[in-house]
């Protein structure tokens, strides 16, 4: 029995492994904005979550991880989260622009939050 795997690169192995740390970040962070939020919450949709992990694995993969690990995500408002969630369908959107600028202004949000 051949014990290497053909079929299975290192490549794949390290995307597997980038999408699996990505997932708990975003996992961790929306959990914190979640318990900050407390009773508001309840007032986002699921396609208002879906667009929110979608954004903040975006974030996650463009911030430097140590900056990452210093963004408070439990101190944002509900009127952040609005924000966010503009910009995130905003980004989605086929042909979108200044994608950098995006995500590196959502960045400073969380920050201006995390003082």
């Amino acid at each position: 029995m051949n014990s290497n795997r053909p079929d299975l690169t290192d490549e794949d192995i390290g995307m597997r492994a980038f999408q699996l740390r990505k997932a708990k970040a975003v996992e961790r962070a929306t959990e914190r904005i979640r318990q900050g939020l407390k009773a508001d919450w309840g007032m986002f949709t699921q396609r208002d979550l879906a667009d929110l992990n979608w954004l903040l694995g975006e974030l996650w993969a463009y911030e430097k991880r140590a900056d990452w690990e210093n963004l408070h995500f439990s101190k944002l408002t509900g009127e952040d989260v609005q924000h966010m969630l503009e910009q995130s369908r905003e980004l989605q959107q086929e042909g979108a622009h200044n994608v950098v600028e995006t995500l590196m202004a959502v960045g400073e949000l969380v920050r201006s939050r995390s003082v």
